[in-house]
């Protein structure tokens, strides 16, 4: 089986992964997971029925899912896309503790007020916390690296498990009480530097979104509550699935929060009328201000060699919850469409066994030359009926459909199908591998 090596880069036909063995190949006789008719009777979010029974996801209990291979290849193509665009606005990944000593929490004030927070007791009965988030470890473990001015700003971001006792949890994967979280720290000397980072992480933001097929339902919405300014601002795309209302400006592709709608009843950049709308928190960035590095007494020495307080920044996306969002937006009646950057494979092979065995043994040279040339692939080498197979693929939601046929071969090609539009058409044999390259 062909595999990316280790700690290196290699882009092929779209697939472009650093730091993880993933196979680029898999017949679907040997994938773990089977497709199913019908998702648990208690799940009444479409992104997880649709997910469940395309063998993506499984329901432990409510607010937890296990990842399954198909599903796990999708959380870490966006895992890659957002590690790309946190690594080009200079952020440094690391790895923290999902377990907190109580100790933090108190100093911060949020081990009695935080009320989503996971609460437990060891044998000797010390407590700590799960993390929900990451302020608490990320800012004393700073104070053991910053003196200096000189040794600011910097940025430093993670993938890692969350933990939250959510009241609701009827979202499938977009509201979870076990899921990964993107989280990014800045820490700066002043606020206009961390204004300026910030509008960098915007940016990025909105890129992730793109690539993620969600920049053109995706936006940046002005929220209460920001520590260090007036707004906090939430990354909203649109849904009939969102548990939030956003009042959008199509001017400026901003929005305001229903929560602040009473005192900014208009468009804050250009003062333009606003359009209520249903949308999902899919992302959002806090100017932390002090707050943080007060309560941990993370200073730093200016250029003087005063004492000056370390100024925050985060910025969060839940990787699960871009997902579930995708699934909402994107899926049609048939099953699941995923964007091309984020799909589990780039092509779904299907095999049509006809009266001799010359489809098979086409498709099985397909397969190979397609893994030879670095294609992702996913092989529908079942015995089943045709008719089963491409409802089975559309329910998966891989971008192309190849379809190996005695029919396809006498006219002189494969039928390649979008799963988008549903457009097909017979490609060439000699023609495939520069088709599939100019698509995918």
């Amino acid at each position: 089986m062909c595999t990316i090596p280790r700690a290196t880069y290699i882009v092929n036909f779209g697939l472009f992964e650093k730091g993880r063995t993933m196979s680029k190949n898999m017949k679907q006789t040997q994938l773990f997971t089977k497709t199913r008719k019908d998702a648990p009777a208690d799940e009444v979010a479409k992104n997880a029925q649709l997910l469940i029974r395309a063998g993506y996801i499984h329901k432990e209990m409510a607010g937890v899912y296990s990842y399954l291979p198909l599903g796990l290849r999708v959380l870490k193509k966006i895992e890659q896309v957002i590690r790309e665009e946190m690594n080009k606005i200079n952020g440094q990944e690391l790895f923290l503790s999902s377990l907190h000593p109580k100790e933090r929490w108190e100093a911060t004030g949020r081990w009695d007020s935080l009320d989503v927070l996971f609460k437990l007791k060891d044998t000797l009965d010390r407590e700590y916390a799960l993390g929900a988030t990451h302020e608490e470890i990320i800012t004393p473990l700073a104070q053991e690296y910053i003196s200096s001015y000189r040794d600011l700003p910097f940025a430093a971001y993670q993938f890692q498990n969350k933990f939250r006792a959510e009241v609701r949890s009827k979202s499938g994967i977009m509201r979870g009480r076990e899921f990964i979280m993107k989280d990014l720290y800045s820490f700066h000397v002043s606020q206009e530097d961390l204004d300026q980072y910030y509008e960098r992480a915007v940016a990025a933001y909105l890129r992730v979104f793109e690539r993620c097929g969600l920049g053109a339902q995706t936006y940046l919405t002005y929220a209460s509550g920001g520590t260090f300014s007036k707004y906090s601002h939430e990354f909203q795309t649109l849904t009939d699935a969102g548990e939030d209302i956003i009042h959008l400006c199509d001017t400026c592709k901003v929005a305001v929060n229903e929560e602040i709608i009473a005192e900014q009843p208009a468009c804050p950049k250009c003062g333009g009328a606003l359009t209520p709308q249903k949308a999902a928190e899919t992302g959002n960035i806090f100017k932390l201000g002090t707050k943080y590095s007060a309560a941990f007494n993370l200073t730093f020495k200016d250029a003087e060699g005063k004492e000056q307080p370390v100024i925050m920044g985060c910025y969060g996306i839940g990787l699960g919850r871009l997902m579930g969002t995708a699934v909402e937006v994107l899926s049609d009646t048939k099953g699941i469409v995923w964007p091309r950057e984020i799909a589990p494979f780039k092509v779904h092979l299907i095999s049509i066994a006809g009266k001799s065995d010359e489809a098979i043994k086409e498709a099985t040279r397909v397969y190979d030359d397609l893994i030879e040339h670095g294609v992702e692939v996913l092989w529908d080498d079942r015995d089943a009926r045709a008719g089963e197979k491409f409802a089975d693929a559309d329910l998966i939601g891989i971008p192309l459909r190849l379809v190996v046929s005695e029919r396809s071969i006498a006219e002189g090609g494969y039928e390649l199908t979008e799963r988008k539009t549903g457009q097909s058409k017979l490609v060439p044999e000699s023609m495939l591998l520069q088709t599939l390259k100019s698509n995918v």
